[in-house]
């Protein structure tokens, strides 16, 4: 693995971390909305072993890339972004997207990027916007940091019951900085939860364009979502007739980290069917 930097517009960076061999097919990776590319951690690894070349990135303001100045943190910024890792990632290419990632993805392929195969990750056009305020609330009910990581992982453990609170906190700990007053916040701007939420926009971004018809487009979705709805999924099937869908049982919304398993196997087999890596 390899960690690089990525120029993009108003002369800042994001960072990725790049696995697999140049000059296969690319992968590129985005997180969810408050996470990190270490959440794709084993997904990247297990990509890059099936013959991938994956980019495995922070979104912007997220991780280790740069905060955007002006607090540009819109969907249109994002494809932006993406403009620029492409020409990192070389061709052909697949975006694979969670909640954020997701809606950047379809967001770019909206605005004239055109990828080989897209694979959304338990997000639609039209969340369910319960499970969306239920998220909000969340990313902003600790403006002022927690004391130390095993507060922040009860915090974690509240809002997300059904998942098994972790023994060791490795990986939480790469979520977090640590603060000159010593207190633990989120690895993310603040000005990225704050600012306007737009991800209203993409129903009408995929009505103006035509690459649902075009583009094998994968949804992985948990069961256990909160956010994605039957309603959302059928919407989504209207506006993207190249659909196909994988269900993942006992995953809620963060289904990589829920049932990665699951997750590896359906994404691998969908691209290794629409985007094969080079023969071993």
């Amino acid at each position: 693995m390899n960690t690089i930097r990525i120029p993009v517009t108003g002369g800042i960076a994001i960072t990725a971390d790049e696995l697999g061999p140049k000059g296969a097919p690319t992968v590129i990776l985005g997180h969810g909305g408050g996470q990190t590319r270490h959440s794709w951690d084993r997904a990247g690894q297990d990509l890059a072993a099936a013959g991938y070349h994956v980019l495995n990135y922070d979104l912007l303001g997220h991780g280790e890339s740069d905060w955007e100045p002006a607090g540009d943190y819109s969907l249109l910024r994002r494809v932006e972004d993406l403009r620029c890792i492409i020409a990192a990632a070389g061709r052909p290419y697949a975006f694979v997207g969670a909640s954020l990632g997701g809606l950047s993805a379809m967001a770019a392929a909206s605005h004239g990027l055109e990828p080989a195969a897209i694979v959304l990750v338990d997000v639609v056009a039209k969340l369910a916007p319960a499970g969306v305020e239920r998220i909000v609330g969340f990313m902003t009910a600790n403006p002022d940091g927690f004391a130390s990581i095993e507060e922040a992982a009860d915090a974690i453990s509240a809002y997300y019951p059904d998942r098994p609170r972790p023994t060791r906190l490795d990986g939480l700990r790469k979520n977090l900085r640590e603060g000159a007053d010593g207190r633990f916040r989120w690895h993310w701007d603040p000005r990225f939860i704050q600012g306007d939420r737009d991800h209203q926009t993409i129903p009408d971004m995929l009505a103006a364009s035509d690459w649902g018809r075009r583009i094998p487009t994968l949804l992985v979705r948990g069961m256990k979502s909160d956010i994605v709805t039957d309603e959302g999924v059928e919407d989504l099937r209207r506006r993207v007739p190249t659909l196909e869908v994988a269900d993942i049982g006992g995953a809620g919304h963060m289904v990589a980290g829920d049932r990665n398993d699951l997750f590896n196997a359906a994404t691998i087999g969908f691209l290794t069917r629409v985007m094969p890596p080079l023969p071993a």
